[in-house]
């Protein structure tokens, strides 16, 4: 194993385009509520940022309109490496990890393997023996999705979204489900793989999901 891991380190390496993502003046309302208004940041390659705030903030919903997933109702987000990319490929340029997202509970472990890896290429790993043993999913490979506790569930999307040769990681409330030992396992994960890409974690405050975070965005600054 440890042979083909080296090799594996061979053939896929870590995307390195200097990305950086800037919000103008985003704002989000939903009827007559505005959820954050004026958010205007930078985030860059080689940094790490954690956004935080009291529940109802806005954090998923700031993450999600970083992601894509949702349309700000003002302002813009721009994602640029040596220009500014198009919509439709941005997608290849991140991954997300969030409580809403979910796995394909029919399929096992090793099938979900498959069709994340059809979109995304992972870091380190060729196959999913890789993939079990870098994340420390042995004996799950051939189980179906709901079997697993909801634990084992967020290391698996944790894994996908982490080890997903990408420039920009989202992690949003990366400890959901995690006990002592699972907290453990995903700050380990994190200082393995993340190297210099850009990581954003938003937290409701729960240190130990962003302690290795360099820099804040507090959202009650944007109410």
């Amino acid at each position: 194993m440890a042979n083909d891991l080296k090799q594996s380190k061979n053939l896929y390496q870590i995307n390195n385009a200097k990305m950086k993502i800037t919000l103008k003046n985003i704002g989000k309302q939903y009827k007559e509520d505005w959820v954050f208004q004026n958010v205007t940041y930078e985030f860059l390659s080689g940094e790490s940022y954690a956004i935080i705030g009291p529940n109802g903030s806005g954090k998923s919903t700031l993450i999600n309109i970083v992601s894509t997933h949702l349309i700000p109702t003002i302002g813009n987000v721009i994602y640029s490496d040596t220009k500014e990319l198009r919509q439709e490929e941005i997608f290849r340029n991140i991954s997300i990890c969030s409580p809403y997202l979910e796995l394909i509970e029919e399929f096992t472990l090793a099938e979900n393997y498959d069709f994340f890896v059809r979109f995304k290429k992972l870091l380190k790993c060729t196959s999913i023996k890789d993939f079990v043993y870098i994340t420390d999913l042995k004996n799950f490979e051939n189980k179906t999705i709901g079997q697993f506790s909801s634990g084992i569930k967020q290391r698996v999307k944790l894994s996908l979204a982490i080890l997903a040769d990408v420039p920009v990681v989202l992690l949003d409330e990366p400890c959901t489900n995690l006990d002592i030992n699972g907290i453990s396992w995903y700050n380990q994960l994190v200082s393995e793989h993340i190297n210099n890409r850009l990581i954003i974690v938003c937290s409701n405050d729960q240190k130990h999901e962003f302690e290795f975070c360099t820099k804040e965005l507090s959202l009650i600054n944007f109410k």
